[in-house]
């Protein structure tokens, strides 16, 4: 997205970096930039005017939740490792177990299916 218009901050930029903005999450300077790009940009401005409201609408309908405080140090954590630049897990490495497979390994068919249903009922004949 860009208006065509050459700015001192890209577009492109601007738009990587928008919930940093949003959530307060830079520096004044770069806040600064971000605000004078949206005054000459009014695309980036809409999608920062949409942005806020999909933030703001979040907060009122989920505001009001409470963070288990383990997932709250689960992400906390997570979001340290990242930022420090160390390779993350692609699992969980809090976890206790691994945890089962839900689904069965092998293939299943109708007639597969059909024989266990009748195995009761042949017990019972014999």
């Amino acid at each position: 997205m860009s208006c065509g218009e050459p700015h001192e901050t890209d577009c492109s930029e601007v738009l990587d970096h928008l919930y940093e903005f949003l959530d307060h999450e830079m520096p004044d300077s770069d806040c600064t930039k971000f605000e004078v790009h949206f005054e000459e940009c009014s695309p980036c401005l809409e999608k920062y005017g949409l942005e806020q409201a999909v933030k703001k609408l979040v907060k009122r309908c989920c505001g009001s939740d409470d963070v288990p405080a383990d997932l709250r140090s689960k992400v906390m954590g997570r979001i340290d490792l990242i930022r420090s630049g160390q390779a993350v897990p692609e699992q969980d490495v809090t976890a206790t177990a691994p945890t089962a497979p839900t689904a069965p390994t092998g293939p299943t068919t109708p007639t597969t299916a059909a024989a266990a249903a009748d195995l009761p009922a042949a017990a019972n004949e014999a």
